[in-house]
């Protein structure tokens, strides 16, 4: 069984990723990546807690995820490429005035999320009835 905190970090993931779908839909594409890279830093907060790991800082996060789930081939490795990937476009899409994200990109980053909480919840209901 999962605890309360991670059942509302997974939900915090699907609230983000709808959110990422009405800016995108909106033209806010920048900002969609944002929410698409909260959406998987959320899963690997719920993912990592489900363990008894909790961090502060986005980046121990991210390692985090990568060391306990990546490396040990928990979860497919190609889903911290992902966090990576989408912690580096929000870092440009929040921080860098001049940074220009496209449809494409925001989709992207979107269609990955997407997969990460299908993945993180899969993992959390195996996880689970052991």
């Amino acid at each position: 069984m999962i605890s309360k905190q991670v059942a509302a970090m997974l939900d915090k993931a699907r609230d983000s990723i709808g959110a990422a779908h009405l800016l995108a839909e909106g033209g806010f594409y920048a900002v969609a990546v944002s929410q698409a890279y909260y959406a998987m830093f959320y899963c690997a907060q719920a993912l990592l807690l489900q363990h008894g790991q909790s961090f502060s800082k986005h980046s121990a996060v991210v390692a985090g995820f990568g060391k306990q789930f990546a490396a040990t081939q928990r979860m497919a490795p190609e889903l911290h490429r992902f966090l990576l990937d989408a912690f580096e476009a929000r870092q440009s899409a929040d921080y860098d005035q001049f940074a220009e994200v496209c449809a494409e990109d925001a989709q992207e980053h979107i269609r990955r999320a997407e997969e990460f909480l299908t993945a993180a919840e899969n993992y959390l209901s195996k996880d689970t009835q052991k």
